[in-house]
């Protein structure tokens, strides 16, 4: 055999055959994904109406963001020169993407649920603007929030360390935009964004929650607070605290989500590490102390402290 002949004998011609032969089978699959997915079937949406995006909603979240804290999120310098010029631009953004968004989703709401038109495109605007006209306000809210965290844990050196790397800050700052939006009667977005903060700190609050100013969450990862629940002024929780609801009975589910299924926690209250308090009758009272691990179902009356009872431990000499 031949030198030329025994190199095209290893040549990846066959090789390239073998590939071919498997690709072809993809068209087949490809009719059986088709044929088998529909809207009942595998939640399909193909329509001609977009879905809200991701990654959009993720963007106004980190712009905004910039805007409400100025010069500590955006990639430029800024100085008093063009501070102006930057929120301006961010600002007119913002309006665009927003509008863009909450249509959308009010959209997709309407094409789903065969309504008659609700004029999305005019709502867009309106909620965009509305949603950038509360910063003042959101700024404000968020000043005690920073406050609070300062004044309560010694690690913290300086307002830009809570602004810039606490995750609590972060799920506080995000769930403050989404309650706006929320309010507002947008479907899908504000949801949309309290997940994807929960899926970067651990943190889960829904935005339909109430939570007044001064709110501080320490540490932060196992955190749950339910659609309903509401939590007075100078609220401080610790890692792992769950304020939840009771179990729904099967079948209850539609008469259930018109009612108040989540505690309510007065002002100056403290909830340590891994303290669950269920139920929408649940009423934690004022400058109350609520400890680690304990299980809470009953209202409280203001300035009580609950405890486990410390378990005993065994220390034995290893053998």
């Amino acid at each position: 055999m031949g030198k030329e002949e025994k190199y095209n004998n290893k040549s990846c011609k066959p090789q390239a055959f073998s590939y071919t032969k498997y690709r072809t089978r993809l068209h087949e699959i490809v009719d059986r994904v088709i044929d088998a997915c529909d809207d009942e079937k595998c939640n399909a949406h193909i329509d001609y109406e977009q879905l809200p995006s991701k990654t959009a909603v993720i963007e106004i979240l980190h712009k905004l963001r910039a805007v409400l804290f100025p010069g500590y999120f955006n990639e430029e310098k800024l100085d008093p020169v063009n501070l102006r010029y930057y929120v301006g631009q961010t600002v007119a953004g913002l309006f665009d993407t927003l509008s863009d968004q909450i249509a959308r989703s009010i959209r997709h709401d309407c094409f789903k649920l065969d309504l008659e038109c609700t004029e999305c495109v005019d709502r867009g605007y309106e909620n965009a603007l509305a949603l950038l006209e509360s910063v003042p306000v959101l700024q404000n809210t968020l000043a005690t929030d920073i406050i609070a965290i300062a004044e309560g844990d010694p690690a913290a050196k300086s307002y830009d360390e809570i602004i810039f790397s606490y995750p609590g800050m972060f799920a506080i700052t995000v769930y403050r935009i989404a309650h706006q939006l929320y309010h507002l009667g947008v479907p899908l977005l504000p949801r949309m964004m309290s997940e994807y903060v929960h899926g970067e700190t651990g943190i889960d609050i829904h935005p339909g929650a109430e939570i007044d100013e001064r709110f501080v969450i320490d540490h932060g990862t196992g955190v749950v607070i339910g659609e309903t629940s509401e939590i007075g002024k100078n609220v401080r929780i610790y890692q792992g605290v769950t304020i939840g609801a009771l179990s729904v009975p099967k079948g209850k589910i539609e008469e259930m989500k018109d009612q108040k299924r989540h505690p309510t926690i007065e002002d100056d209250v403290i909830i340590y590490s891994g303290a669950t308090i269920l139920g929408g009758d649940t009423v934690i009272g004022a400058r109350s102390v609520i400890g680690g691990n304990v299980w809470v179902t009953e209202s409280l009356p203001p300035d009580t402290q609950v405890l486990i009872e410390s378990p005993r431990q065994i220390y034995r000499k290893k053998n």
